[in-house]
């Protein structure tokens, strides 16, 4: 019976080498964007608020950019593990056409329509803060980094297809040293340390774009020098050509992923709205939860993104009894590391809102919801991990309906109800809504078992 949910140490070498890279990166880059915030905070709330409702834009943006490469990623992890190099030159060719596209596309639309965007994020009559001052903050701060949303975009599409071909080490070392020379950039240009001008705001942005560059220049490098190690490259730019079919697939099975990810953000953060309504103080508790919960986090979703990546090459490797098999052992994994991760959240919970200058009932509140955020880790990584494993075998309408018909459809309306016309305080309140994630896990632990994922969707198209 165990042996349906253990692994061989095979199994978990694979999954750990996809997984630990990721961890790596991105707990990093989670642990520096918390430094970032403490160093523009220094410099004015005006500019700090400013940075904060750029940077909503910028991660709406990231959103779709990740929606685009994650479409043509499913067919990418699959020709990967079919180990056809000519379909996953298509699919990287079509990342960087897309990914041109609507970053083109993004970049008009900010400097077009940024003022007004960076506008319904300004709230009149706030104590203390400049409402006109505020937008011009975000205005200047969002126009420099539109400099960094191509390298972005480009690093988007070499780092995606790199970890679809089992290879997440370069990206990692690209992302760690992108994020140093980020912290670095912005204690000199912030502030203006070693005779370097102190240029605030402005500064953190145009440090952000050199990292940017940065990152990009080191992941490209690696996978241009390293062309038998990753086929996929050569004479990828000699031509633009992508079969029709492919094109057609890729769209229609990418276009919900997209959607998906913009209005599960939309999701999350009307539901940070409705906890709002319990006072300012649930706000700041709020707040300093979720950045936490940001970092901890980073190790069951990174266990998912790998899940999805490993499945997709087995698929498309035809071993569709494998996939059967090893997805139970993935799903139990992703679970027990998060339990752990539950557990040091647990015990930290009480000592990390010292961290903030705020009120004595501030950190008791944000203690209260990160020991009620760890006790349902365990049901978010499950969840995540179902979600990745759906969307492995191409079932991206099924993936939109389970992730953001989820959250409109039950946690947003149960959160809206009890906020609005219930006097639930916020912990009552905030544990039902995170209890609903069990709804999420039956329904995702249905589709699973029920198989319809087991599918190899390169040799359909």
């Amino acid at each position: 019976m165990l042996q349906k949910f253990i692994g061989d140490r095979q199994f978990y070498r694979q999954l750990l080498a996809l997984s630990i890279p990721l961890m790596i990166q991105n707990g990093i880059t989670a642990f520096v964007n918390m430094l970032d915030n403490i160093m523009v905070g220094a410099v004015g709330t005006e500019q700090m608020t400013g940075v904060a409702v750029a940077n909503q834009l910028i991660f709406v943006f990231n959103l779709c950019i990740f929606g685009v490469m994650s479409g043509a990623g499913l067919f990418g992890a699959q020709f990967s593990g079919k180990s056809d190099h000519e379909g996953l030159r298509h699919t990287f060719r079509f990342k960087i056409l897309a990914g041109i596209l609507f970053t083109g596309l993004g970049i008009a639309l900010f400097l077009f329509a940024g003022k007004p965007l960076c506008a319904l994020y300004m709230t009149e009559g706030e104590s203390g803060l400049d409402a006109a001052a505020t937008l011009e903050y975000a205005y200047e701060y969002l126009v420099v980094m539109l400099v960094g949303l191509l390298p972005y975009t480009l690093t988007q599409c070499y780092a995606g297809t790199l970890r679809e071909t089992g290879r997440s080490v370069p990206s990692m070392v690209a992302g760690i040293v992108a994020v140093l020379v980020n912290l670095c950039l912005n204690y000199v240009l912030i502030f203006g340390k070693f005779g370097a001008p102190a240029m605030g705001i402005v500064g953190a942005a145009i440090a952000t774009n050199i990292s940017r560059v940065v990152e990009l220049t080191i992941v490209a490098i690696w996978t241009h020098a390293h062309k038998k190690d990753v086929p996929f490259i050569k004479g990828a730019y000699r031509s633009l050509h992508i079969p029709k079919a492919l094109v057609k697939q890729i769209i229609v099975r990418g276009l919900p992923l997209m959607l998906n990810e913009t209005i599960w953000a939309a999701g999350m953060a009307t539901l940070c709205q409705c906890y709002s309504l319990r006072g300012l103080d649930v706000m700041a508790a709020n707040n300093i939860s979720q950045t936490f919960l940001n970092v901890f986090s980073v190790s069951f979703k990174s266990v998912g993104v790998a899940i999805g990546i490993m499945l997709g090459q087995i698929l498309g490797a035809g071993q569709h009894e494998k996939a059967r098999r090893d997805c139970p052992k993935m799903l139990v994994f992703s679970v027990l590391v998060s339990i752990v991760t539950a557990g040091l959240f647990a015990i930290l919970a009480g000592w990390i809102p010292s961290f903030y200058n705020t009120t004595e009932e501030v950190r008791a509140i944000a203690t209260m919801l990160m020991l009620i955020t760890a006790a349902t880790m365990p049901l978010d990584a499950f969840a995540n991990a179902t979600y990745f494993t759906l969307r492995a075998g191409g079932k991206t309408f099924v993936t939109f309906l389970f992730d953001s018909g989820f959250v409109w459809v039950i946690a947003t309306p149960v959160a809206m109800i009890l906020a609005n016309f219930t006097t639930l305080p916020i912990l009552p309140l905030y544990a039902i809504v995170q209890c609903l994630n069990l709804i999420k896990c039956l329904a995702g632990g249905y589709l699973v078992k029920q198989g319809s994922w087991v599918q190899n969707i390169v040799d359909q198209q």
